[in-house]
């Protein structure tokens, strides 16, 4: 992808310059690579941050944010994500037909052609991340790290960064691994920076995923060689645990089954605590019915503070707040008051066992007409409409307008315990992922109720292992980071909303769909690009 090389070459250059004279070059004005290669091997603590300190810094802003731009939808991680929740079977948009931002993905149309904006903004936004990283990592070979903590800790940051880029890439632009991707292509392997490299051809899948999981290996090696572990007062720092996170992930998606549940396992070993009834989303209302009062400061999907389980997320000012801004029906985004309510398809919330308190996190009944502040506009919030990521105030204010003011988080335990159970399951161990089920049910009963099980789980009778997995997931990560759509993909799952009861559309949309086409920016510029 040259052409999302060059763009960032001048700018490069200025910064090295800038640095010339502080680190005593000769000649200052002429800093070579090979100069900042010394340099960095010296060990120096001061010129090595003076040298890479902003990149590697900005390696975590890169999983909070994206390639960035005006189009909240496609620039960042969120609204890509926000708008892959709605192509799938457990998110209904709105109470009636709406011609909003994200009604095209509700709607199943045109999300994979070659020129389409919901194709082609992921790729370059992704392609972005990835040069980003590799523009760090060209200073970072083994011989210059060598043994310095400070260089380990910097590569494994970008090596982190962009195996979650290319991840990304093979979920959105390859059929799953399991569901016949592994014998397709994969993506081309950049694997540094430069403006004038050749174009490369699309690797294999297999060879695609062992480049992934190579990066996240030898991140791993770094963090622990440089005593860089587990930074738990720190949730947006790129440390082991989402190292950890990425890398089970990759292994669940590839049918690692061992890497899946040992990665796992060490990050539960770092965060064995959920959340509580009562964080568990915006049920901790204090006003009244017609004029509720619900804090983020209760709701542990809102406020990282009081959620045990956030192992990478960002504090007010820093928390993007597209995923709120579509999610939140008291908030004055298309999700509150442009209409496009978030709400459960009715036949996901009948699974919900009546025992489990997540099945409050979503209204059984309409709501009524609430009042948004700004304009007092009057809208009606019908039933099934999600308080999992709701909030009537911002964080720290009693000011109604600033609704939408919140943190925000991408990876949590409970997650990694529905990672671990799934590769427990397709590894044959049954009876050790229902176990694993059973942390998760048990943290997730209500107050004064026994502790549910797979067993006691009304729903879950008769099911396998897997289907157990899949059942809870859905559930539990509802809504979140588009998981419901990468997963439908691995799963072989389709679109299918022809008996759901309140789904405003009832299409279909079958699995080899969700495949989408190399843009027409690549295939237009890189002769060796193949389509899929």
């Amino acid at each position: 992808m040259k052409k999302y090389i060059i763009g960032i070459v001048f700018l490069t250059s200025m910064f090295l310059l800038s640095c010339a004279d502080q680190l005593e070059v000769t000649p200052p004005n002429n800093i070579i690579d090979e100069q900042i290669k010394e340099i960095l091997a010296s060990g120096d603590t001061t010129k090595i941050n003076l040298i890479l300190g902003s990149m590697a810094n900005g390696m975590p802003g890169l999983l909070n944010y994206g390639s960035g731009g005006s189009e909240v939808r496609y620039g960042t991680w969120q609204g890509m994500n926000a708008m892959r929740n709605l192509e799938g079977n457990d998110i209904v948009l709105g109470a009636k037909n709406l011609t909003m931002f994200g009604a095209d993905e509700y709607y199943l149309r045109d999300f994979i052609s070659t020129a389409v904006d919901k194709n082609r903004f992921y790729y370059e936004a992704i392609w972005d991340v990835i040069t980003s990283a590799n523009k760090m990592l060209n200073y970072l070979d083994d011989e210059t790290v060598g043994t310095i903590p400070k260089l380990q800790e910097f590569k494994a940051r970008g090596l982190i960064v962009r195996a979650f880029a290319y991840n990304y890439l093979m979920e959105n632009y390859q059929d799953s691994y399991l569901q016949g991707g592994k014998d397709k292509l994969g993506i081309m392997l950049y694997d540094f920076y430069s403006p004038t490299q050749p174009y490369k051809p699309r690797a294999s899948s297999t060879d695609t995923y062992n480049f992934i999981k190579n990066d996240l290996t030898n991140a791993v090696k770094l963090f622990e060689a440089a005593n860089y572990g587990y930074t738990k007062s720190n949730l947006k720092d790129i440390d082991l645990s989402v190292a950890k996170f990425i890398l089970a992930r990759v292994s669940l998606i590839t049918g690692d089954w061992t890497t899946a549940i040992s990665a796992s396992n060490d990050i539960l070993a770092q965060y064995p605590t959920l959340m509580g009834q009562n964080v568990y989303g915006g049920v901790n209302n204090v006003g009244t019915a017609s004029n509720p009062e619900i804090r983020p400061e209760t709701n542990g999907f809102l406020f990282n503070e009081v959620n045990p389980e956030v192992i990478l997320g960002w504090p007010v000012g820093e928390a993007k707040t597209v995923h709120n801004f579509w999610m939140n029906p008291f908030g004055e985004g298309n999700g509150g008051e442009g209409e496009g309510y978030a709400r459960i398809d009715n036949r996901l919330y009948e699974k919900i066992d009546s025992r489990d308190y997540r099945k409050n996190v979503f209204m059984a009944t309409d709501f009524g007409d609430y009042t948004y502040p700004t304009n007092n506009t009057k809208r009606f919030v019908p039933a099934y409409t999600n308080l999992k990521f709701a909030a009537t105030h911002g964080i720290g204010s009693d000011d109604k307008k600033n609704v939408g003011t919140v943190t925000n988080y991408y990876m949590r335990t409970s997650e990694v315990l529905l990672m671990k159970a799934e590769a427990q399951a397709r590894d044959g161990k049954e009876a050790e992922a229902k176990n694993t089920l059973n942390i998760l049910l048990a943290a997730r009963t209500k107050t004064g109720e026994t502790p549910l099980t797979v067993d006691t789980y009304s729903s879950m009778n008769g099911m396998t292992a897997l289907q157990m997995v899949q059942l809870q997931t859905r559930i539990e990560l509802w809504g979140e980071n588009g998981r419901e759509f990468f997963n439908n993909k691995r799963w072989n799952i389709p679109v299918d909303r022809q008996s759901s009861t309140n789904h405003v559309d009832k299409g279909t949309y079958s699995v080899d769909k969700m495949t989408l086409k190399i843009p027409e920016v690549e295939m237009l510029y890189n002769p060796l690009a193949v389509q899929n």
